[in-house]
């Protein structure tokens, strides 16, 4: 079964039959042809399979995970892949990554929800950590998802990583995260991460090393 899914959910990615002068990649989700440009030379702007686990569990969940005028914000949007998916599904997001990914994210999304989506999406600059209650004020920012994909790999930020998920996430928010298990101390991320957050598994796929998560407050998950 494993085998079976992992094979739909790669299948959505095709590659242009001419090589343009600009290179790009195709997905098929949520009934359109997405056209993804990617950066080589720079983590934050490649789509990574988790990426595309995640917007299939968008897509085949689309009743009990009704995204129809929800809040969403992405954290590490990176190419901006499953912030499209959310925004062609109805919500209203935001999508977030480092200033110097902005660009490639702002064409991406632009280029694949305009004309296209009920709520047009944003493009907001997020370093993990820094100026948070400056930037996304709790006062006045509710999130009913935050979304998040491949976000903890072998980078010195995981402290910070936390601390954004404890500041954008309040009691009735859904995280919905998908984590592709590498090396112990990226591991140990989700044993920090349950102090605050109950967690439950709602996805595996062993042949990619992937497993999506859904995530609320401590004592706040719903059934």
């Amino acid at each position: 079964e494993d085998e079976q899914i992992v094979a739909e959910i790669m299948g959505r990615r095709f590659f242009p039959d001419l090589i343009a002068y600009k290179s790009w990649e195709g997905f098929h989700f949520a009934g359109h042809e997405i056209r993804i440009t990617e950066a080589t030379d720079c983590y934050g702007a490649v789509v990574w399979p988790s990426a595309l686990v995640l917007c299939y569990f968008l897509e085949t969940n689309s009743k009990q995970c009704n995204l129809v005028d929800k809040k969403v914000i992405e954290i590490g949007a990176g190419t901006g892949l499953v912030s499209i998916v959310a925004s062609l599904l109805g919500a209203f997001v935001t999508a977030t990554d480092l200033p110097e990914l902005l660009g490639n994210l702002q064409h991406n999304v632009l280029q694949n929800t305009k004309q296209k989506c009920k709520h047009q999406p944003c493009v907001k600059e997020l370093s993990w950590g820094i100026d948070l209650e400056k930037n996304f004020p709790r006062s006045s920012c509710h999130f009913d998802y935050i979304m998040a994909a491949d976000v903890v790999y072998h980078h010195p930020f995981l402290d910070e990583l936390l601390l954004t998920f404890d500041h954008l996430c309040k009691n009735d928010t859904v995280i919905l995260w998908a984590m592709k298990f590498r090396l112990e101390k990226e591991n140990q991320f989700v044993d920090r991460f349950q102090t605050l957050f109950d967690l439950e598994m709602i996805s595996n796929f062993p042949s990619l090393n992937i497993a999506l998560y859904k995530a609320m407050r401590k004592g706040r998950m719903k059934a």
